[in-house]
């Protein structure tokens, strides 16, 4: 396979916790239409996740994605789902108790390896090259950006944010380390 593996790793919410959680960290407002509160309003404060809920991918279908990936990644897997996931950052001494929805094919079973990762690479090719709306300067397929950071951060480094690296250092400093160079 010549070009990179089409990788969907994703919330299916509008954004994961987890850049709610940087945009807390770095003094930021979220969009609107990642949040809302308990009234329905918008939630533009990450300071206030807590007070609200990440809104849904898709409306009423991606509503219907996200609780059948929730009921995968929880019940199924024997962990929380909803209100029964613990807040981490209310109670970083406790267990998360959140679970993970992991879906692996075997190619084989449907036909040859080396005919579909041909196939996969025509249609990646394919859709790269399709014609672009006007101010649209490339078409990426899902992991392609990730992909591409990794390997800008394997050659370059991993930019870590000034608060970060201040949380680090004060870490560092208190386990009696070396702080992160």
């Amino acid at each position: 396979m010549d070009e990179p593996p089409v990788v969907m790793d994703m919330s299916p919410t509008v954004a994961a916790y987890g850049k709610v959680r940087l945009k807390a960290s770095r003094g930021e407002e979220m969009p609107v239409g990642w949040m809302i509160d308990r009234q329905g309003q918008p939630l533009t404060d990450p300071k206030r996740a807590d007070e609200g809920s990440l809104l849904p991918i898709g409306a009423y279908k991606g509503y219907a994605l996200s609780l059948i990936i929730g009921l995968l990644a929880g019940p199924l897997n024997r962990a929380a789902i909803g209100r029964d996931i613990v807040d981490f950052v209310k109670h970083p001494e406790a267990a998360t108790n959140t679970g993970q929805s992991v879906v692996a094919l075997s190619v084989e079973a449907f036909g040859p390896v080396a005919e579909f990762k041909r196939s996969v690479d025509t249609m990646v090719r394919a859709i790269r090259e399709s014609p672009r709306l006007p101010g649209v300067e490339r078409i990426w397929l899902p992991g392609e950006q990730s992909h591409t950071k990794r390997l800008d951060r394997a050659k370059n480094g991993i930019p870590i944010p000034p608060p970060l690296r201040k949380s680090l250092d004060e870490l560092a400093r208190e386990l009696k380390i070396d702080p992160v160079v």
